[in-house]
């Protein structure tokens, strides 16, 4: 009998942001005992906090700055927060693709958290134009699930401070079925 892997405090921490809103289905419980939140100092850090830079030059992700206005919503071909030449090789498709992530065939729920992470992951990493497929969807000309979802999850308060603006990707890179995201400058802060 094979024994089953426990998740990591990463994954754990992981599966939070991305569960951050949902809400459990009637007559469903919310995880009795979730484990130490990796944010509180009686839990184990995740791996990637560990690391990190010390708190004098450490980057906070733009959802974590005190005092920052509400971001406008994000809507699929708004440039307006990208000076002109970098909006104009955005939808274009001439910005360098520094990542891409294969959302089809999975289920929402694992689409979702697969998204969640590569976008922050991305943002960690200073990537700035990354591709994201999320497939047509069915041949009998319905719009697909993911391809739906994507946008709105990438509008959703965890992720929308990293993304700057989403675009349908040109022919060569997917078309309908992928999206071209700019990610957020990382900017690190001394406090």
């Amino acid at each position: 009998m094979t024994r089953r892997r426990l998740p990591t405090p990463e994954e754990r921490y992981l599966w939070r942001i991305a569960m951050r809103d949902a809400v459990p289905m009637p007559g469903r419980a919310e995880d009795a005992d979730p484990g130490p939140d990796p944010l509180d100092a009686g839990g184990e850090e995740p791996v990637a906090t560990r690391l990190a830079p010390p708190p004098t030059a450490r980057a906070h992700s733009p959802a974590e700055r005190p005092g920052r206005n509400a971001l406008s919503p994000l809507t699929m071909g708004s440039t307006a927060n990208i000076d002109r030449r970098t909006s104009d090789r955005f939808r274009r498709g001439e910005l360098p693709i520094e990542g891409r992530i294969d959302l089809h065939g999975m289920t929402q729920t694992q689409a979702h958290t697969a998204l969640a992470a590569f976008v922050h992951r991305a943002w960690h990493e200073r990537r700035r134009c990354v591709l994201i497929i999320t497939g047509k969807g069915s041949f009998t000309g319905g719009v697909g699930v993911l391809r739906q979802a994507v946008p709105r999850w990438l509008g959703d308060p965890a992720l929308r401070p990293l993304v700057v603006a989403i675009q349908t990707a040109q022919p060569k890179d997917g078309g309908d079925g992928a999206l071209y995201v700019l990610i957020k400058r990382r900017r690190d802060r001394k406090d």
